[in-house]
């Protein structure tokens, strides 16, 4: 089979399929008291949890019982504009919304009243904080970053993920809220309504677009959504409101799911897909259960391409393709993937939940947000616990429209590659770069992104290496790198895939600025079934080069003894090879030294190892020229 396909630059697609399933909506929605997704006692929740599940719950409260809740000083948040950390300010936020959550479920499971006073303390603590986001989202506020202006609430992702878990306090617990004080439940929806509700009544936030409803969005757009909707079902009580607020979240998941292409692909990368079509999920299980089933989209190809992303770019363990900002390892949310699997009808990618449920355990990093979830997922754990549990790996993927290849050989080997554009949302400025992994193990990758910190969001972005192109697999061609942008992209890309083969080629000349000179610059991805991986450059430029240089970028021990060949030692005591032509190139190798704030996280994402950059040097400058780099066992 053949694909030939071009960037279509930030086009909607407007499929619409929740504004058209809800027609109706005023008969859909379901009264708020008939609206009862949890269990609201002890007893409702002993019947759908295994009694070690519950005990775990409860000791994580108990142990929460002995923290305080600490205020967050307001230098901690000017340290965003004064030295560029956000991590100090997030970590003191995330801690105290962590705890108290911890103390809401033990309360919710056991139901002796002995955590609610440290709730309140927590919910009292939490209200009385000047901004519920996070110090790097003040940008959005018209004062701009620094300190948050009370007069005008934002509402970013953690603002939205605050409400919600108040908003489940009030549903799971509100009994005992009152037996302690009649003041703690009404304080609880006077913050929500004015720091959340009223401001997406009002605000056009560029999250959502900022008014243009042709805008193509991003994460943000599902990740508030999705706790906007629980919290207006739980707390808006006039039916009529809480019908135009439902309306306006189908228009903004509407736009968000029809920013996406025919594949349903995540240009954000599997890491954010839990935050983007994971979070799309989120919705539709609070809409489901809001109009009693009728709300139901699941059936829908398009929702079921947008879940399937997140197995289909499994490449072994817990890796996973990683464009843009993408992590290279994962902790899965795996009964998320389970249910959603299940939902969409995909036996493939329920399987693949399930395996990842009894594979690996998952993260309090990975649990810190979305609650909603995180309720869902309990009411799931026994049928996931007791489903097939299969890893399915697939042994090519074509997303047409981010225009991402994967293929396995016979042999072990696993390569992944993509055309697109500069412009997408966590851009690296990486058109044409590829990856490969031998046994599951990383060979040649892309690094990842660093540590947030000011600069990742801002017109420094790409003065962070990791962002830029000559520290992916790519060329450099008279000392140009990649430039941002939607117009710098791949064209001409065409993909071939049989039993023996798959090939992803493109033209990437146009992800170079003009000073490049570059008339073209076609490069093959092409993996050989049962042989190796074919990487063909062929280029012409409008004068003769200064320079040329190709970048490989690598975590494994190295061997450059061999003249054309380079040794790539795995911790199996195997290797994998990459031949190049000796007569075309030097090749030198140099350690990338982590030292800025924004570098530290590459030690964890790498498990200490050294990274390096390998550096071929063109000895012939040509204005037209081919070469080929062959990689197999």
């Amino acid at each position: 089979m053949i694909f030939s396909t071009d960037y279509v630059k930030a086009q909607l697609i407007h499929r619409d399929l929740l504004q058209k399933a809800s027609v109706n909506l005023n008969q859909l929605i379901i009264p708020q008291s008939r609206f009862k997704p949890f269990p609201q006692t002890p007893g409702g929740w002993k019947k759908v949890l295994p009694d070690s599940v519950i005990k775990k719950i409860i000791a994580k409260g108990e142990a929460a019982l002995g923290k305080e809740f600490k205020n967050i000083p307001a230098t901690v948040m000017l340290e965003f504009v004064r030295t560029g950390n956000r991590t100090n300010y997030e970590s003191m936020c995330f801690t105290k919304r962590n705890q108290l959550w911890d103390l809401i479920m033990a309360e919710a499971l056991e139901g002796r009243g002995r955590f609610a006073d440290k709730i309140i303390n927590g919910i009292w603590s939490i209200s009385e904080e000047s901004f519920w986001g996070i110090s790097a989202h003040l940008t959005a506020q018209k004062a701009g970053a620094g300190l948050p202006d009370v007069e005008d609430p934002i509402v970013d992702l953690f603002a939205a993920e605050t409400s919600t878990i108040l908003a489940w306090a009030d549903y799971l617990l509100g009994p005992q809220l009152d037996k302690v004080s009649k003041l703690v439940r009404p304080r609880i929806h006077y913050e929500i309504d004015r720091r959340v509700l009223k401001p997406m009544r009002t605000k056009k936030f560029d999250w959502m677009g900022g008014g243009n409803t042709e805008a193509k969005l991003n994460n943000w757009a599902p990740w508030i959504t999705s706790n906007y909707i629980a919290t207006v079902l739980l707390m808006e009580g006039d039916a009529a409101t809480r019908r135009e607020d439902i309306g306006r979240s189908l228009k903004i998941l509407d736009q968000y799911m029809d920013g996406l292409g025919v594949d349903g692909g995540c240009d954000e990368g599997p890491s954010y897909w839990e935050a983007a079509g994971g979070c799309v999920y989120d919705a539709l299980n609070l809409l489901y259960d809001a109009t009693d089933g009728k709300l139901n989209i699941y059936n829908e190809p398009f929702v079921k391409q947008m879940a399937t992303y997140i197995y289909k770019t499994h490449i072994a363990d817990n890796y996973f393709v990683n464009v843009a900002d993408a992590h290279p390892r994962l902790n899965l949310n795996s009964i998320m993937v389970y249910r959603f699997g299940k939902d969409v009808q995909s036996t493939p990618m329920a399987e693949f939940g399930s395996w990842v449920f009894h594979n690996f355990k998952e993260t309090e990093e990975e649990k810190q947000f979305r609650r909603t979830r995180s309720l869902y997922d309990l009411l799931a754990i026994k049928a996931c616990a007791a489903s097939v549990a299969k890893e399915n790996p697939l042994n090519d993927a074509w997303f047409s429209d981010v225009q991402l290849m994967l293929s396995r050989s016979e042999n072990g080997l696993f390569v992944a590659t993509h055309g697109g554009t500069n412009g997408e949302s966590h851009n690296h400025n990486d058109v044409g770069d590829f990856m490969v992994y031998a046994d599951g193990y990383p060979v040649i990758i892309d690094v990842g992104s660093g540590v947030y910190t000011a600069r990742t969001f801002s017109k420094d972005r790409y003065t962070l290496w990791f962002n830029t192109s000559p520290y992916h697999n790519l060329p450099t061609i008279n000392g140009q790198e990649q430039a941002a942008g939607l117009k710098f992209a791949a064209n001409d890309v065409r993909y071939q895939a049989d039993n023996k083969s798959s090939s992803l080629v493109m033209n990437i000349a146009k992800s170079y600025p003009g000073e490049s000179d570059l008339k073209a610059w076609y490069r093959s991805v092409k993996m050989n079934k049962n042989q190796g991986i074919e990487i063909d450059d062929q280029y012409q430029t409008n004068i003769l080069p200064k320079s040329l240089t190709q970048s490989f970028m690598t975590i494994c021990d190295i061997d450059l003894s061999t003249p054309g060949k380079i040794v790539f030692s795995l911790p199996n005591q195997r290797n994998v090879y990459l031949n190049y032509d000796v007569m075309k190139w030097n090749i030198s190798k140099e350690r990338i030294e982590l030292t800025t704030p924004e570098d530290q996280g590459f030690k964890s994402t790498w498990d200490g190892k050294t990274i390096w950059r390998l550096l071929l040097t063109s000895k012939l400058l040509k204005k037209e020229d081919s070469t080929r780099y062959y990689i197999y066992r």
